[in-house]
C-alpha cells in the first residue's frame, strides 16, 4: 500500500512538473528581444583619445587666427603676436561693430587683395555681446569645458558643434590672406581631432 502511495505521489509530481514546463513554454513571447535585449548598442567613450585630440585641437584654437576674433575684451585682435586692433573698433551688441564703424567696412566679402591687407567672409564679426566665446587666456581645460557649455558656446549640442567644424568662417581661418600664417594643422586634421575629441566623450585636458 505504501508502495502504491508513493508511485501515486510521484506520477502526480511528475504531471505537475509538465503542466508547469508546457505553460512556461506558452507564455514565452514569440519575440524573446521583448524582454531582453539580445543586441544592445555599446557606447565606448575614450577619454585618453578624446584629451589627446583636444589637445591638438586647442593649438589650432590658440592660433591667431582663431584667437584673434575671440578676444577677452571688446576690441578684436590682429597680427601674429595677437595684438589690439589698430583701429579700436567696438564688439558691439550683435559683435558687427559699434555705430558707424562696422566690421564689414574694412573687411569685404572677399580677401582684399595685396600683404597685410584685411581678410574677407560675408559675414565678418566677433561674438555678441552675450555670448562673447572668449579664447584668449583660457587654459585647454576651461576651453573644452566652456565649448560644452550651450550657455558659453553659441547654444550648440554636439550636433552643432560637429557641423561647426565646416563652418563658413572657420573654413576662413585656412585662407586669411597674403602674409599670414595658417593654423598648425590642416582643415582636414583638424576637423579628424575635432569629431574625435566630441565622438568620444568631449573630455576636457587635465589642466
Amino acid at each position: 500500500m505504501a508502495s502504491f502511495q508513493k508511485n501515486k505521489t510521484a506520477v502526480i509530481l511528475f504531471f505537475l512538473l509538465v503542466s508547469v514546463v508546457a505553460l512556461g513554454w506558452t507564455l514565452k513571447p514569440e519575440n524573446e528581444s521583448e524582454y531582453i535585449n539580445i543586441n544592445p548598442t555599446v557606447i565606448i567613450k575614450d577619454s585618453i583619445a578624446s584629451v589627446k585630440a583636444f589637445q591638438k585641437v586647442y593649438k589650432v584654437l590658440m592660433s591667431p587666427r582663431c584667437v584673434n576674433c575671440h578676444p577677452i575684451g571688446d576690441v578684436p585682435l590682429q597680427g601674429e603676436d595677437s595684438h589690439l586692433h589698430v583701429m579700436a573698433p567696438k564688439r558691439g551688441i550683435d559683435g558687427r561693430g559699434l555705430y558707424a564703424m562696422k566690421c564689414t567696412n574694412c573687411h569685404q566679402t572677399k580677401n582684399t587683395p595685396g600683404l597685410h591687407t584685411p581678410p574677407g567672409n560675408s559675414d565678418w564679426h566677433l561674438p555678441p555681446a552675450d555670448m562673447k566665446m572668449v579664447f584668449e587666456g583660457r587654459t585647454a581645460h576651461q576651453l573644452a569645458k566652456q565649448l560644452m557649455d550651450p550657455s558659453k558656446n553659441g547654444h550648440m549640442d554636439i550636433n552643432k558643434l560637429k557641423k561647426h567644424a565646416d563652418d563658413a568662417f572657420v573654413l576662413a581661418g585656412w585662407n586669411p590672406g597674403e602674409g599670414r600664417s595658417l593654423p598648425p594643422l590642416t582643415h582636414a586634421e583638424f576637423k579628424k581631432e575635432w569629431l574625435t575629441w566630441l565622438n568620444n566623450g568631449a573630455y576636457a585636458p587635465a589642466k
